[in-house]
């Protein structure tokens, strides 16, 4: 059986309905309507996104990271144009720091279960993650909102103080690199980071626990290589080898509880098909 034949029966027997869903629309002629109309119920009254869109969230209250989910989301669909976006724009310009950025978590996250790494202070900064990614994907797309302006100079100043830096915050300054608008800073930036960059990724593709790989940081083509093609092909290859006998991909870092084994394996299963897609190792 094929990549895709696989990975739809892993879907059918182990994913959320907005990922069996997303699935047909990318890959079987569904309609796309439904998936945004599944995505909607995750979105609250307040513009925010909760719910457990990020499996590891499980409250209802609206946080800035499945704002970026969702983001991603609507980007596969080319769906900026929704009101989901506006919306999104809104809660994040009400949760927004004095500096223009997003925090990482706020406060409500203790409201209910999460996995024991979504931890803030009472009144947390603005972060990178997700503001850089967030922002990234507004400039692609256009959508000029009185949030993006202060958000993008945040992003500027945060990545310009940036000299070592951690997997995710890399992988959130190479979206916004990658996305913004300004691309001779954008390009000054990246070769200014780029050893860093690369200091957070993980090149042995057989490396256990929570590591961090090139496709990971280029899930698709970047407009600044990051990577070799020789690094890339290594990488896809292993990435077709890991797809397991039930057809899926999963998380490398602890499933804190059984569902989010499920519902990451779902989201991560489209991801990575997307991945394949993107560098041309689907089946036509």
């Amino acid at each position: 059986m094929d990549v895709l034949h696989r990975a739809h029966g892993y879907l059918l027997t182990h994913a959320r309905l907005l990922d069996r869903l997303r699935f047909e629309a990318l890959f079987a002629g569904g309609p796309r309507d439904r998936v945004l109309d599944t995505l909607r119920c995750y979105q609250n009254p307040d513009g925010g996104f909760g719910h457990a869109l990020e499996p590891d969230l499980r409250g209802a209250a609206s946080q800035p990271e499945p704002v970026e989910i969702a983001f991603w989301i609507l980007d596969e669909l080319d769906a900026f144009a929704d009101p989901m976006v506006r919306s999104a724009c809104d809660y994040l310009l009400s949760v927004t720091t004095p500096d223009g950025g997003v925090p990482f978590c706020l406060p409500t996250v203790r409201e209910a279960p999460r996995a024991p790494w979504w931890e803030t202070p009472d009144d947390p900064p603005g972060n990178l993650i997700p503001t850089a990614s967030i922002a990234g994907l507004l400039h692609k797309h256009g959508i000029d909102h009185p949030w993006r302006g202060p958000a993008t100079d945040f992003c500027w100043r945060s990545i310009s103080a940036v000299d070592k830096t951690t997997p995710y915050e890399a992988r959130a300054i190479v979206t916004f690199l990658d996305l913004v608008d300004d691309e001779e800073r954008a390009r000054s930036e990246f070769q200014r980071l780029k050893d860093a960059i690369l200091a957070t990724v993980t090149f042995d593709p057989e490396a256990p626990g929570d590591a961090h790989f090139p496709l990971d940081f280029a899930p698709s083509p970047l407009r600044f290589p990051l990577f070799t093609e020789d690094v890339l092909a290594r990488h896809l290859d292993a990435l077709l080898a890991a797809q397991s006998e039930e057809g899926g991909w999963n998380g490398n870092w602890p499933m804190w509880t059984p569902v989010v084994e499920h519902e990451w394996g779902g989201y991560l299963t489209m991801g990575r098909l997307r991945t394949l897609q993107a560098y041309g190792r689907l089946p036509t």
